[in-house]
């Protein structure tokens, strides 16, 4: 019987609770009997190398995608050992999957009808889209958003990088693992407002110099 399958991806922001609610949807496979991997990225070290971990706690076994898997054929493979189809894949940190795999996990669905839940950023620190992110804005099914809500009361959209001051870090290379010590959600307004208060804070110094010339 042929099988239709979807690609999903649902993003937010950090701390939006993404992670959480790919554990939970596991949780859920797991007691209606329904077959489910989850995978993350190598790029993400922060827990072990099997694990998807959620602030609050929870956490399930996964595998590793690298980033030079072939994803279409390590499923294929996946697939043949178990002698069935796996009902659902789950993908977490999936803005760091490089286009080409965002590409594979489609074949997957077209060609065995699997569903692939994939879920991650939409934009990093300066607010550009990761590759993986856009590739799967670009072909997925079905696109949610995750939302989570800034200190002042607005819809998150940013993830800013922060250094130990606080301070809005501006230039570095996309990927910098990292937690709370390192980013901080916030909405576009608020993180205008927080560059533009940066930029006339450096800016002082000079102006005092010219005001006393």
């Amino acid at each position: 019987m042929y099988r239709k399958g979807k690609l999903y991806f649902r993003y937010g922001t950090m701390g939006s609770a993404k992670t959480a609610l790919l554990l939970t949807t596991a949780y859920n496979f797991e007691e209606r009997g329904m077959s489910y991997i989850c995978l993350k990225p190598i790029i993400d070290t922060r827990e072990s190398a099997n694990v998807i971990k959620s602030r609050i706690g929870i956490q399930r076994e996964c595998s590793w995608i690298y980033h030079d898997s072939d994803l279409y054929q390590m499923l294929r493979n996946l697939f043949a050992e178990r002698g069935s189809v796996i009902d659902w894949i789950l993908v977490d940190e999936a803005q760091f999957l490089t286009a080409p795999q965002v590409d594979e996990l489609a074949r997957i669905v077209d060609d065995y009808g699997t569903n692939i839940i994939c879920y991650g950023l939409r934009t990093d620190f300066k607010s550009r889209l990761f590759e993986g992110s856009q590739r799967l804005f670009e072909i997925a099914d079905t696109i949610d958003e995750v939302k989570s809500t800034c200190s002042c009361g607005r819809k998150t959209i940013i993830n800013a990088r922060i250094d130990r001051n606080g301070d809005f870090v501006e230039e570095g290379e996309q990927v910098e693992i990292g937690g709370d010590d390192r980013y901080i959600a916030v909405c576009r307004k608020c993180w205008t407002n927080k560059r533009i208060e940066q930029s006339s804070r450096l800016a002082l110094p000079f102006n005092d110099l010219n005001d006393n010339s």
